[in-house]
């Protein structure tokens, strides 16, 4: 007979069960995954997502290479890229990206190079192309990761990264699924490739007031679109 596979919500309630039976002191770490996986009888995918819930609501952290830890983080440990990402709603992304992208691309106007600009554009074109959200999400996050990349600055080009990484949030998908095929999708990608383009062609120009404009612009739209449009 086939094992009956342990569901996310059952492995939480393990694992909570775990935690209370057994006396952990506060930071104590807890065991490996792959002795906690057996004795709560889940996968270790499962028990990932187990433990992903309860370092939302604060009774463990983890620290890559180090472990699992139970309690709060302590206040000099600071909260994992990746968590962040997944609390925060797509609201609280296009905020976040339209306070720091339109500056860096006035930046990008004054550093970008021939080659780079040329990227900028192809990428431009395949957004205003693109058949679906993910074709179109591909598009558009090589061409922001792009623009980043202008500056050298590792600072920024990670805040992009991190900005970036909730593409793969379930959360997100759904939003900009639902946006994109309301705004009809070869219309949507065809309005924001010309803004892509409009971005490209400030930055060619080598005008920062120009290209923080419209990378504001497009971020603005995408916003009204997804958030706005999608509440009414």
């Amino acid at each position: 007979m086939a094992r009956v596979r342990l569901s996310t919500n059952d492995a939480t309630q393990r694992l909570r069960a775990h935690l209370r039976q057994n006396v952990y002191g506060p930071q104590d770490r807890l065991e490996p995954e792959r002795v906690l996986a057996p004795k709560l009888g889940c996968s270790r995918d499962t028990l990932r997502a187990a433990l992903d819930v309860l370092e939302k609501e604060g009774l463990i952290w983890r620290h890559v290479g180090q472990g699992t830890f139970v309690g709060p983080r302590p206040a000099h440990e600071p909260i994992r890229p990746s968590v962040l990402a997944e609390m925060a709603s797509p609201a609280d992304v296009l905020d976040a990206r339209i306070l720091i992208e339109p500056p860096i691309a006035g930046a990008a106007a004054l550093y970008a190079s021939a080659e780079e600009i040329t990227f900028l554009r192809s990428h431009a074109l395949k957004s205003s192309e693109a058949p679906d959200w993910q074709a179109y999400e591909q598009a558009d996050d090589a061409f922001h990761k792009g623009i980043a990349r202008i500056t050298n600055n590792p600072l920024l080009i990670a805040f992009l990264d991190v900005l970036s990484s909730v593409r793969g949030r379930a959360r997100w998908q759904r939003q900009h699924d639902l946006a994109f095929r309301r705004a009809r999708k070869k219309e949507y990608a065809a309005q924001q490739g010309r803004m892509h383009l409009a971005i490209v062609d400030a930055i060619a120009a080598r005008n920062p007031e120009a290209a923080r404009q419209a990378m504001f612009d497009h971020l603005s739209a995408i916003r009204t679109i997804m958030i706005n449009e999608s509440t009414e």
